[in-house]
């Protein structure tokens, strides 16, 4: 036996007891006549003493070669503890040891295996199995299991059966870059990796069973923006017989049910939006909408006066910003210049403050009369104190520069309190995007969605105009889930497939498979997908997927504690009848 117990649960109740325990050292204090080892495991930390008139001496010995992170095991009596520590639930009590094993030893940590430590993060990756015993991590890890564990109890409970879907599929040509693998047994054909079991749960459907999911691995083979990984796990849903607001009731349930559990939060009703009135009021499709700063339109009152940038914009469109007129002229240039970046792209940045003392002052003052500037501070509800921001361009890239600098705004005012929660469904998507570069449809989210039914005869007319049967959930301006009703009409699906440029045989080559099962008797059916590392990370309070998963890849989707991806040997390469071209 190495443990009676662990080292996160002995209390006054135990005193006097004898207990035998097991864990990694995680301090040492030597006073000479005393020494105190924290002695840690995942459940917590326990104090051991040893003293020159209690322990025995061989004891004492072994004590003073030990090092940080040692395992070991003590047997040794419960006694009250003198001087009391308060903040961790074994502080009232210690170990008076009576034997010491070492069970393995340690080198020296490359950083310090405390909740503060001194490894950066590309160091702490190469030895995740160290970081993994600080508690800002392993909580999380913790944190994670236990969300999967609420999951699945849930959609048990509801009558989802949890099934498994193939991990070596076929490649197919939409949505991201598929990771691919080649196949030894027939030479010069290969699978992929899936991106979504979208075709499988389908399948699912057809097959009778009417209520599917699963906690998947998924793959992409993107370039890796921020907090993405080319490996994710996926809340993987469907349901027969059902219509879109089926699916919006039943995982709207589940949301509000891990809010409960894991944060205590209730909420009643989420408010739903539609997509076009996500991009009006926020410029993008997955607002947060904890804070207001929404889009007002100026247009009307700031047309057509003389200055040029706003007379020739398609939009002029603005935030209020509450209680930030007394910026400085320092912080508006700096504000001017983050909105000019590259990345967002923006021209310049025109400001209006409506002053304590009711005075207007503007960045264009020259250009436009109070009078003016009064109707601009009139429509947008403005009080006294308040800064407006306002950007003017094209529409369809001045929403999102408009957006990029809303959520900056928020973040420097500390308006996204990671304790707050405010989900939302973001409903009716086009179906359809236009490619310039192929110059052609492609779809929105997949060759698989439905139409709204209304709309159907519009894909004859003005395809650009069809919305989906799909749906997002966001929670916090992040999209967390995503789904759609799906097409079960064969005569649908292939017509969708003509309007996104396949031809028969692409389809059939591609898809047959599920075109062929839709012949025997599919019922109608849709589904969702949540993101099941981020929604983990949101509810934990954070964004930041990376601490939620046990071993991450870094930013150029390398996991460098093994060191992969890796090269071959030549002997795997003729297996598979492979040749490396080196550039």
């Amino acid at each position: 036996m190495y443990r009676t117990n662990t080292c996160g649960e002995l209390t006054e109740a135990n005193i006097n007891q004898k207990v035998i325990l097991s864990g990694w050292v995680q301090t040492i204090r030597d006073k000479g006549f005393v020494i105190w080892v924290d002695l840690r495991d995942r459940y917590g930390i326990t104090q051991l003493v040893f003293d020159d008139q209690r322990t025995p001496k061989e004891i004492l010995e072994q004590v003073k070669k030990l090092g940080r992170e040692f395992v070991i095991q003590i047997t040794g009596t419960v006694i009250e503890r003198t001087s009391k520590n308060p903040h961790i639930p074994t502080g009232n009590i210690e170990i008076l040891v009576e034997k010491l094993t070492v069970l393995s030893t340690s080198l020296v940590p490359p950083f310090v295996i405390e909740n503060e430590t001194d490894g950066g993060e590309e160091l702490r990756m190469k030895y995740r199995y160290l970081d993994i015993r600080r508690n800002p991590v392993k909580d999380k890890l913790i944190f994670r299991s236990k969300v999967a564990q609420l999951v699945r109890n849930y959609l048990s409970s509801h009558d989802f059966l949890e099934i498994e879907t193939p991990v070596l599929i076929k490649s197919t040509p939409e949505g991201a870059r598929d990771f691919v693998v080649p196949s030894r047994m027939n030479p010069g054909q290969f699978y992929a990796l899936p991106q979504s079991p979208q075709s499988f749960k389908q399948l699912l459907m057809i097959g009778g069973l009417d209520k599917y999911f699963q906690i998947v691995k998924c793959f992409r083979d993107e370039d890796l923006r921020a907090d993405r990984q080319p490996e994710f796990t996926q809340i993987d849903c469907e349901m027969s017989f059902i219509e879109q607001e089926d699916i919006l009731d039943t995982f709207e349930g589940l949301a509000k049910h891990l809010l409960k559990e894991l944060r205590n939060y209730k909420i009643d009703k989420f408010p739903r939006i539609t997509y076009s009135e996500a991009m009006r009021k926020y410029g993008n499709d997955k607002p947060d909408i904890r804070f207001g700063m929404e889009f007002i339109e100026f247009n009307e009152e700031l047309k057509k006066s003389g200055f040029k940038v706003f007379d020739e914009a398609e939009l002029i469109v603005g935030i209020k910003v509450e209680n930030c007129a007394d910026y400085t002229r320092k912080q508006l240039d700096e504000l001017t210049e983050w909105v000019k970046r590259p990345q967002v792209g923006a021209r310049g940045l025109v400001y209006i403050k409506y002053n304590k003392d009711q005075s207007i002052k503007s960045s264009i003052d020259k250009f436009y009369t109070e009078e003016k500037l009064k109707k601009v501070i009139q429509k947008s509800n403005a009080q006294t104190g308040d800064l407006l921001l306002i950007l003017s361009g094209e529409a369809q890239k001045v929403r999102p520069q408009l957006s990029a600098l809303r959520m900056e705004l928020a973040e420097r005012l500390g308006l996204r309190n990671p304790d707050v929660f405010a989900p939302l469904w973001v409903v009716d998507f086009p179906l359809l995007e236009w490619d310039e570069e192929e110059n052609r449809y492609v779809a929105m989210h997949h060759p698989f969605t439905s139409p709204k039914p209304e709309d159907i005869a519009l894909l004859e007319t003005d395809p650009g105009k069809v919305r989906a049967n799909a749906y997002d959930m966001v929670l916090n301006g992040n999209e967390i889930g995503g789904g759609s009703i799906r097409i079960h009409d064969k005569d649908l699906q292939a017509k969708m497939f003509s309007l996104l440029g396949f031809t028969q045989e692409e389809a059939e080559a591609q898809f047959g498979f599920l075109m062929n099962a839709f012949k025997y008797g599919a019922p109608p059916h849709g589904g969702i997908a949540f993101g099941f590392d981020r929604f983990t990370a949101i509810l934990g309070g954070q964004e930041v997927i990376r601490d939620y998963i046990a071993f991450p890849k870094n930013n150029a989707g390398r996991d460098v504690m093994i060191d992969a991806p890796y090269p071959i040997s030549k002997k795997q390469l003729d297996e598979l009848g492979i040749n490396i071209i080196k550039e």
